[in-house]
């Protein structure tokens, strides 16, 4: 257990084991777990390494591309332009991005977008690879492209395509680009770690990213993956389109573009303050980070049931995945958690109940669709001894 850096309350010693014991597994990488509870950080630890050769240590300041737990980041964004009556949640998108107006979008609400309900959770014709990288390429790819269902009537996470469906408001609507927006409007006011777009000075902390072998996931796994067989399908569409998506993660290109939906880069200490904030209704200490009305609706449910790209049950509200109560689905804490994993076992969430902060990072990417085994093992574990405590 030598390996494990950082501090732990002594109340939470028997999560700082479970943390360790996780790295004896032969294909552990590296990890960091931060989680903090009201205005405390009880835990802050990282472990193991962040080269392709395994012979760098993971350091208190690494940083990891944490996939969709930049999701959130992004919602926040365009929900402080709500509030600041900039946009509105139930109007049509068309009027902030006239554009959008076409082939049966010209109703798509904000709040259908921030809620996985639009029907864009994919882009039908083929982009070349570069596209990703091309902010104004898959904006307009995104405003030609037809619904896959009718809007409103079904929900399908948007895995990738998000970043433009709400980064494109955000932009139109601020004049400000996505990315440095987070970091003036998010980031630094409290005191993140994290970049949407690494600025060069940052790019030699970020881990390498590799996947765990042999590992085949949970059921819903198997089928997505079995969907992403299919070259004319959603789930092949959504991940594969364009085919950078899938081969891009450890590159300068992709660590610095501005993909709010995949390419956030910080720690567990980011997510795990983010995540505080949000606990405590989007304030906390004289730091406000959005209207306690609107978090209410983020963390309202908008939609339930079968997931059209993830071919799972998903439940959600604006910009976040709410706790689903099956083996996978939740955040191991109470029904009210919400947050949002990242493809490979990151994760970010708060429980306002018990007011957690969670932020849980690797290198090591796993297959599994919603939440990481190991994310959720260290999460329950916390509960637990959150419960031992009362």
């Amino acid at each position: 257990m030598s390996d494990v850096q950082g501090y732990f309350d002594p109340r939470f010693e028997s999560v700082r084991d479970l943390f360790a014991a996780q790295q004896r597994d032969e294909q552990a990488r590296g990890s960091a777990l931060c989680v903090t509870v009201g205005g405390e950080t009880v835990l802050d630890l990282w472990q193991g390494v962040v080269d392709k050769e395994n012979q760098q240590v993971w350091e208190q300041d690494t940083l990891v591309n944490v996939f969709s737990c930049t999701k959130p980041l992004g919602a926040v964004a365009l929900l402080q332009q709500v509030e600041s009556g900039r946009i509105e949640l139930d109007a049509p998108v068309a009027e902030v991005w006239p554009e959008f107006a076409q082939a049966g979008k010209e109703q798509i609400t904000l709040r259908q977008v921030l809620s996985h309900q639009s029907g864009l959770s994919a882009i039908t014709e083929t982009l070349p690879p570069e596209a990703l990288f091309d902010w104004d390429a898959m904006s307009s790819a995104l405003a030609a492209q037809r619904p896959w269902w009718t809007p409103g009537e079904a929900h399908g996470y948007a895995p990738v395509t998000y970043a433009w469906l709400i980064g494109e408001p955000l932009r139109r609507v601020s004049n400000t680009r996505p990315g440095a927006y987070i970091q003036e409007h998010i980031c630094k006011p409290l005191g993140m770690d994290f970049f949407v777009g690494v600025p060069d000075e940052a790019l030699p902390r970020i881990a390498h990213l590799s996947r765990l072998r042999n590992q085949f996931g949970d059921a819903y796994a198997r089928a997505l993956f079995a969907s992403m067989g299919q070259p004319e399908g959603l789930g092949f569409k959504a991940f594969g389109n364009p085919s950078s998506m899938m081969v891009s993660s450890n590159e300068r290109q992709w660590q610095q573009a501005e993909i709010l939906s995949a390419n956030g880069t910080g720690n567990a200490r980011s997510l795990a303050r983010f995540w505080q904030l949000m606990a405590h209704g989007g304030t906390l200490d004289g730091v406000r980070l959005l209207d306690a009305d609107l978090v209410d609706q983020m963390r309202r449910e908008h939609v339930q049931g079968m997931d059209r790209t993830l071919l799972a049950p998903t439940r959600f509200g604006l910009g976040v995945m709410l706790d689903q109560d099956y083996e996978g689905g939740g955040f191991g804490m109470g029904s009210q958690a919400y947050g949002h994993p990242g493809a490979g076992g990151c994760l970010g969430f708060c429980d306002p109940q018990a007011q957690v902060g969670f932020g849980f990072v690797t290198n090591a990417m796993g297959p599994y669709v919603l939440m990481d085994p190991r994310a959720l093992e260290l999460s329950r574990a916390v509960y637990q001894c959150l419960r031992r405590s009362d």
